[in-house]
């Protein structure tokens, strides 16, 4: 008896093509759509940047006008947009994709259609939140959308409807990664690899999907909200019809907090995979990181209000959250120890990837510290609403989460592209962000404790303000020269390639342990993983002896000793040629490539598109949406050949 299964009429071919538009529009293979990842979070990071800059050139000096209210509105609403969803999140998610499979053993994440489909709604939901500014109409009303600012009101306009539309396609593609990441992690680990022998970038990776997965649609329900009070006359929050404002901030905070930690636990984990690698130690206290870790992402979720500590909620709830808050230090003051133990007596060598990770520290520790000041509620009252705010998150988000990301760039880039960056041009990247950075985030420190109020385009001549501006805008200036100097040397580096081998750093984790660039199957035999820093071990077996001393560590017996170290091409999961996809592959199992994740993206943006524009434009959207589910569900994983 022979079944027959259902398939969906093409209009075009499978894409088979390794190179060209067509095959990145196809690609499901986790390396590539990192890659994707990054490229578009770069260039919006480029967007951000000039945005950035078109507001400190409007503060550099009292009574400016070369930027009227309302366009600096503008700015600073797409700015803070941007770079907390357009820039470090999809960065983060660059990382993502490009090492969790390479580091724990896998030939790909557990549903890669699903993980091309989070890339193109991340891109079209950039698009639309952008498209804003071809129509005159950008959002105004702050990344945090407080109402009723951003109620139709006082905000009429179209500008915060592009907002709350791009955000929450951006919402979907954000929880679809996150859940093939979670399963990804649980599911596919190298044979013998436990949970507490996955890397730490790993692990960071893990609790990252989880507060994506729990916060995301905390986000979609206050939008929703905020878009029927706005389109159809609801009153969730507005107080004349019986809601509360208020009520929003929480709703919105509640997301908000631990999107913070959605946005620094990836920076953490990338500083713990560095650190360990250029001072030839293995990470300190590796269990106590990976709770401490688990312990920030918990307690993320009960600090929300100290962001409303001058709403009025009253003396008691003041008091819980400003307890919570100052807790929530303690794991974080755990992971600064740890790192510090790792460095201390360490072989440390300064590249531009552990300077990045060393300033991370140093810079986080200073944000870290002016969040603590703000955990008390009469501090916080003095502080709220000033630049000491913006200084703080600054410290936080820039030199913590950008800084880790950087750290990441220059320590992955050999094992992503097969070549290196130049280190001369890398320093001169990072002492120009350093420099840059401080100049422009410390003057604001004081300018908030002078009661400079953040959110304002312009400032009187007699307020003592313009010297510390002007710093900061000099700073700003600096600060993107420095980037353009990174974008310079990936371009030199790129005319002037210097080879780099499959372990060039002398790394611990398994995605050194395959050729660089990986092949598309990552690994021609999957490793087998006995010990936490299972390729360490492969390349110095006489260590083992070392770090675990007894039966009962990692079932190493005392004195474990290997008398000879294999050869590079022989070591578990290395390849012996990155091109070799002959007959000794063929019965490696990797998913076809398809275009359905793009056509359903593509039709679930232009339903976002007619929301913001005509009811009817849904009819354009319906057939693509449709096209795209069917055919996905009827495609096979892979074509008979």
């Amino acid at each position: 008896m022979t079944t027959t299964s259902l398939t969906f009429p093409r209009l075009f071919p499978r894409p088979k093509a390794e190179s060209g538009i067509w095959s990145w529009i196809g690609t499901v293979d986790h390396k590539r759509i990192g890659t994707l990842y990054g490229i578009t979070a770069f260039i919006w990071f480029l967007v951000g940047g000039l945005e950035a800059l078109a507001m400190r050139a409007q503060l550099a000096s009292a009574e400016n006008s070369l930027i009227g209210p309302e366009a600096y509105n503008q700015l600073f609403t797409m700015h803070g947009t941007t770079m907390v969803f357009l820039v470090i999140m999809p960065l983060s998610a660059a990382f993502f994709n490009w090492l969790v499979p390479l580091q724990i053993g896998a030939r790909d994440v557990a549903f890669p259609r699903l993980n091309a489909l989070s890339f193109w709604i991340f891109l079209f939901g950039s698009l639309i939140i952008n498209a804003s500014w071809i129509t005159g109409n950008a959002p105004n009303g702050g990344w945090f959308g407080y109402a009723p600012n951003s109620g139709s009101t006082f905000n009429p306009g179209l500008g915060m409807t592009y907002w709350i539309v791009g955000l929450n396609i951006l919402g979907v593609a954000s929880i679809a990664a996150g859940l093939n990441f979670i399963v990804t992690i649980i599911n596919m680990r190298a044979p013998g690899m436990g949970m507490f022998q996955i890397p730490i970038f790993t692990w960071m990776t893990l609790f990252t999907s989880v507060l994506i997965v729990l916060a995301m649609p905390i986000l979609a329900v206050a939008g929703i909200q905020l878009q029927t009070d706005r389109v159809y006359g609801t009153h969730f929050f507005n107080s004349l019809g019986g809601g509360d404002p208020v009520m929003w901030q929480h709703i919105f905070w509640l997301f908000g907090h631990p999107e913070v930690y959605i946005l620094i636990l990836p920076a953490m984990g990338i500083v713990s995979e560095v650190l360990p690698t250029f001072a030839r130690k293995p990470l300190f206290g590796y269990p106590v990181v990976v709770l401490a870790g688990a312990a920030i992402a918990f307690m993320g979720w009960f600090v929300w209000s100290h962001h409303m500590f001058t709403v009025g909620l009253g003396p008691a709830v003041n008091t819980a959250f400003s307890i919570s808050t100052m807790l929530i230090a303690v794991p974080t003051g755990v992971k600064i120890f740890n790192w510090l133990g790792t460095i201390w007596g360490g072989n440390i060598r300064l590249n531009t990837a552990m300077l990045f990770s060393i300033s991370f520290i140093a810079m986080f520790t200073i944000g870290g510290l002016s969040g603590i000041m703000h955990a008390s509620p009469p501090t916080d009252s003095q502080q709220q609403d000033t630049y000491f705010v913006v200084a703080h998150f600054h410290y936080v988000l820039v030199g913590g989460a950008l800084l880790g990301i950087f750290s990441g760039i220059y320590f992955w880039w050999p094992k992503f592209t097969g070549w290196f960056l130049n280190e001369k041009l890398g320093i001169t990247n990072w002492l120009l962000m350093m420099i840059g950075f401080n100049l422009t985030f410390a003057p604001q420190h004081w300018l908030g404790m002078d009661g400079m109020p953040r959110r304002i385009y312009t400032y009187a001549e007699n307020m003592g303000w313009e010297n510390s501006n002007l710093a900061s805008s000099l700073g700003g200036l600096i600060l993107g020269i420095g980037t353009l100097v990174f974008i310079i040397n990936v371009f030199y580096s790129m005319m002037n390639k210097k080879v780099a081998g499959s372990d060039p750093w002398d790394g611990r984790t398994l995605e050194w342990a395959t050729t660089s660039p990986p092949p598309p199957h990552d690994f021609d035999v999957i490793p087998e993983v006995k010990y936490r820093d299972q390729f360490w071990f492969d390349k110095y077996p006489e260590t083992i002896s070392e770090y675990y001393h007894n039966e009962h560590d990692q079932g190493v017996p005392s004195g474990a000793q290997i008398d000879e170290v294999e050869e590079e091409a022989t070591l578990p999961g290395v390849t012996s040629g990155a091109d070799d996809h002959g007959d000794g592959h063929s019965a490696i199992h990797l998913p076809d490539m398809s275009y359905y994740p793009f056509i359903l993206s593509f039709g679930l943006a232009i339903f976002g598109v007619a929301y913001v524009t005509d009811g009817l434009v849904l009819f354009a959207g319906a057939p693509f949406f449709i096209w795209g589910l069917l055919g996905w569900s009827m495609e096979p994983v892979n074509d008979p050949s």
